[in-house]
């Protein structure tokens, strides 16, 4: 049931909060408000495995919890938190907007089910609105989804030794100095294994005291507020995306992304920039470029004739796709070659397990970098059947489809990941000299290998 109030029986189902959602879609949506208001978006849900249908039933009760978003709104409460936790979304009084905004899925979203035998079907979910109107519907429709198939679909799972299962995950990563965050959100089993899974790592982290390792906190907003630690996260692809499409000029949105990003936030804030939307290689053309002039507060040792490269400002970087060595070894030699020798942070957050994460947190720091972990499905989605095999998580996302009337598309460096028109992904790959590059099958993501 959907609700806006703070404390959260045990059982619930559905979303929890107008804050249960990942940082960064509140991020985004401060920057939308201010420099895109009038933008036209539409949104498309991909299923990466179709094997795994709804239900009717599982359908129904879907469609029913979609219409519950309306009722949520932010509190008083959750404003006062955020006005103190999150200072940056104060921009140009997006906290004022977030306030009023509201949930309009009569309006925004549409639903179709095409029975695909006597039992289950294909599901279809499209959104469209202003931007700013409709940035938020992501994370908790694919938080919706998810719970809608395990509710119904695969009932061969319980919500037994979840905490102790985060307790063990979170413990062997800090007790081998990660810094990691949850990033579960949006393909949870539901809303209590979040909540378990929280309890676990935030005891985990109690407990290593003295311990290299830190839980840096979860991109979850309610859980963040909830649970007293940071709320993390960004920007995500939508934002290159957005601004591609709504421009139509793909050569030169990587670097408005940046700019309209550090002018509304600033200097080292927010600033782990996500390489990938176009491939990285694009990505690297925009990040060498100076900040124009007036698009950011002078600091010490800068003037308006020796403006510093995104590439100085931003903290680092975020690797989301393709071969995680070769973007180690890429983004070493381009800082390199930048004369950029601060520490820079690399933060991880593609199918991560913990064995993976100790596997790049070597090979990051052997190349000077400072990794982090944001870690998602294999902390919100772990779970064996009564057999004892895998219960395997749905792979499902909603991407930006189109913007003022054009297609949005996503490149990535993992063909396996490209989404959007077909016809438009084949000619920016043209425009910007992409190359293809086979990185992981999306169809079975976190089958392997316990992820």
């Amino acid at each position: 049931m959907a609700t806006g109030s703070m404390g959260k029986p045990p059982n619930m189902e559905g979303v929890a909060s107008i804050l249960d959602t990942d940082l960064y879609k509140l991020t985004m949506q401060c920057v939308i408000h201010s420099k895109f208001p009038n933008t036209h978006v539409t949104y498309a849900f991909t299923n990466r495995t179709p094997h795994m249908r709804l239900s009717k039933d599982a359908f129904d009760w879907l469609k029913a919890q979609i219409q519950l978003l309306s009722d949520l709104t932010l509190t008083h409460d959750e404003y006062r938190w955020l006005s103190r936790e999150c200072k940056y979304l104060q921009h140009d009084n997006y906290l004022d907007f977030l306030k009023e905004f509201r949930f309009r899925p009569a309006e925004h979203v549409h639903l179709e089910f095409a029975m695909q035998d006597e039992d289950h079907g294909d599901l279809k979910i499209m959104v469209a609105g202003l931007w700013q109107d409709t940035i938020l519907y992501e994370i908790p429709l694919l938080a919706l989804v998810s719970e809608a198939y395990f509710k119904f679909c695969d009932r061969d799972w319980t919500h037994d030794g979840q905490v102790e299962n985060a307790f063990a995950k979170g413990e062997k990563l800090l007790d081998n100095g990660c810094l990691f965050s949850e990033f579960g959100s949006r393909r949870r089993r539901d809303y209590k294994t979040q909540d378990l899974v929280m309890q676990g790592l935030v005891d985990a982290s109690q407990r290593s005291a003295g311990k290299s390792g830190k839980l840096g906190g979860t991109s979850n907003v309610h859980f963040a507020r909830k649970y007293g630690v940071q709320p993390v996260g960004t920007v995500a692809h939508e934002w290159f995306m957005g601004i591609a499409a709504a421009t139509g000029d793909y050569k030169t949105a990587t670097e408005a992304a940046l700019e309209h990003w550090i002018y509304c936030f600033g200097r080292g804030v927010l600033s782990i920039a996500l390489t990938d939307t176009f491939g990285t290689s694009t990505f690297l053309e925009a990040f060498s470029k100076a900040i124009p002039k007036g698009k950011m507060k002078l600091t010490e040792g800068w003037t308006q004739d020796t403006m510093p490269h995104y590439a100085d400002e931003f903290a680092g970087v975020r690797q989301d796709s393709g071969d995680p060595k070769e973007f180690i070894m890429t983004m070493r030699t381009y800082y390199d070659r930048m004369g950029i020798h601060d520490k820079k942070t690399m933060v991880f957050s593609d199918a991560l397990n913990v064995d993976r994460c100790l596997e790049y947190k070597k090979m990051a720091e052997e190349s000077g970098f400072s990794p982090s972990f944001g870690i998602g499905t294999f902390l919100t989605n772990d779970f064996k059947d009564s057999k004892g095999t895998k219960s395997e998580p749905l792979n499902i996302v909603i991407k930006l489809s189109s913007a003022n009337n054009r297609p949005a598309v996503k490149l990535s460096d993992d063909m396996g990941k490209n989404t959007g028109d077909s016809a438009t992904v084949q000619s920016v790959k043209e425009a910007l000299g992409y190359v293809d590059k086979k990185w992981a099958d999306e169809s079975s993501r976190w089958t392997d290998n316990g992820t």
